[in-house]
Order: C-alpha cells, then sequence, then structure tokens
C-alpha cells in the first residue's frame, strides 16, 4: 500500500522537504498548513525518519488511505496529553511538596514503580489540604496543550466519539468535559471530607488496565472496533490502552511509549494528529 510521509514542525524548511523527496522518491510536496506538508506516494525509509530527528521535525509515514473519518473513538489521556500540567504535582504544590511528588509522578510515567501505589503514595502527602487548593490549581495552572481545542472539535464534527482516561482526578476531568464537550470520562476520586482531602482515592484505581477497561466498555457498548480507534498518551500508564488502540499516538511521550507507538509527535501540538490522517 502506498504511504505518504507526514512532516511537521515549529519551522519547515523548504530544504528539508527537498531532502527528503529525494530520500523517498515522493511523486510530490503538498503543503498542508504553515507548519505540515505531505510527501505524497512516499517510500518508509529510516534515513528519511533519522534525518528528521536531527532536523527537530515529526515525522510519519501514513498510509494513503487513512483518514480521520475512518475512526469512530478517539481516547486521550488527561495529564501532560490534553494539558500541559501533570495535575497532582501542582495540588501537591500547595503544601510545598511538589519536588517529591513530581519525582514519584516521573518515574511512574516511566514505568519504573507501579502506578496505582504510587498514586496511593502521593495522594497521602496531600492530606489536610484545603479542597479549594483544585480550584485553584484548575483556574490558575491548568492549561490545554497547544491545539487540544480545535482536535476535540474536528472530532466532534466528525462524530468521532471522545473518551477522556486519567490517572488524575474528576475534579479536573469533569470540568474538561464541560469545557471541551468530551463524550466520557474515566478517572479518580480524591476523597474529601469536611472540606479537607483525606489523602485517600475513593474505590478503585485509574491504572494502566483501568484505562485499557474504559476503551474496551466503551467498544462494546457503541460497537466499535479495536481498527476504529485512535489513542492519544505519553507514560507508561497509557500503554495498555494504546496497545488496545488501531492507531496510537505518543504526544510529546516518554521514550517507551514513543517507542510502541504507531506514531509520535515531539514538537508540534495535538492538532498534528489532523495533519496526519488529512
Amino acid at each position: 500500500m502506498a504511504t505518504h510521509l507526514i512532516v511537521q514542525g515549529l519551522e519547515v524548511e523548504t530544504a528539508d522537504l527537498k531532502a527528503l523527496a529525494k530520500l523517498t522518491g515522493a511523486a510530490r510536496i503538498e503543503q498542508i498548513t504553515s507548519y505540515a506538508f505531505r510527501l505524497v506516494r512516499a517510500r518508509p525509509e529510516e534515513a528519511a525518519t533519522a534525518y528528521c530527528a536531527s532536523a527537530r521535525l515529526d515525522c510519519a509515514f501514513v498510509p494513503e488511505d487513512l483518514k480521520l473519518a475512518h475512526f469512530r473513538l478517539a481516547v486521550m489521556d488527561m495529564d501532560s496529553t490534553l494539558i500541559t500540567i501533570e495535575t497532582i504535582d501542582e495540588i501537591a504544590d500547595m503544601l510545598g511538596l511538589k519536588g517529591r511528588v513530581a519525582e514519584i509522578t516521573a518515574a511512574a510515567m516511566r514505568g519504573e514503580i507501579d502506578y496505582a501505589a504510587s498514586l496511593r503514595e502521593r495522594a497521602a502527602l496531600l492530606e489536610g489540604l484545603d479542597e479549594g487548593a483544585l480550584r485553584r490549581v484548575y483556574e490558575e495552572r491548568l492549561r490545554l496543550s497547544p491545539g487540544a481545542e480545535r482536535l476535540v472539535a474536528a472530532l466532534r464534527h466528525l462524530g468521532i466519539r471522545t473518551l477522556l482516561v486519567s490517572g488524575g482526578f474528576t475534579y479536573f476531568t469533569d470540568r474538561l468535559q464541560l469545557r471541551l464537550a468530551i463524550d466520557e470520562t474515566c478517572s479518580n476520586t480524591l476523597e474529601i471530607r469536611d472540606g479537607r482531602l483525606t489523602g485517600r482515592v475513593v474505590g478503585d484505581i485509574v491504572d494502566a488496565a483501568g484505562k485499557r477497561a474504559a476503551l474496551e466498555r466503551t467498544c462494546s457498548a457503541f460497537g466499535i472496533a479495536r481498527e476504529q480507534v485512535i489513542g492519544v498518551g505519553d507514560g507508561a500508564n497509557d500503554l495498555e490502552f494504546l496497545a488496545a488502540a488501531g492507531v496510537s499516538v505518543a504526544y510529546h511521550a516518554k521514550p517507551v511509549v514513543r517507542s510502541r507507538a504507531t506514531y509520535a509527535l515531539d514538537y508540534v501540538g495535538l492538532d498534528g494528529i489532523l495533519n496526519l490522517f488529512g
């Protein structure tokens, strides 16, 4: 099957496009946006991938007949994917514990420690914090990743169902669901009593297996085949649901995720996904 080479970056030089066209024997170069280009009928070559890495360009060899409308479900992680922050790290900062919690978070995202155990350990450190800290994090620190609104709007326009899965907390996923008109969410609930966090998480932990289970429940409920699912994530606890998706995208991700995903975006925003599939 013929493939197109999609090249994206914060700056894409004409010289780079010409060099890549030569390496891949592309028929022609088409401009998609000011920062994205399609090299039509490009031959997959490792040399082209290496060239893009050295030039700090995102690249992907995509089958020419794979379009966004092919998908019926998009499953996305929240922290460091749909949004730019790790929410639990920012909550911990309200207690002066961001450094300590961020170290645990980073180790969990690299897959070095068990996610469920790490979340309980981090949540315990938040005991006694006023619940108003959650509002401050949402209002003062939470930012959508570049291109997030455009991506979700395009998915909605095409009738593609959206599912936000997170090892983070319902306080944030509920608000993002309303803000972006996301169809479904699955995340953890922090226990709050008398206006303060108890340091405990209510119910089963949404970890890697929980994220995958949410994807599978949605597919079963709406008759969606695996091949019709696109997954987007960045950390080790995303690997299971990304593996269950027909196509996976590692977004500004940890190396372990990049190595297993179908495609990777390291430089451009989430709306770069739209450029991959036309």
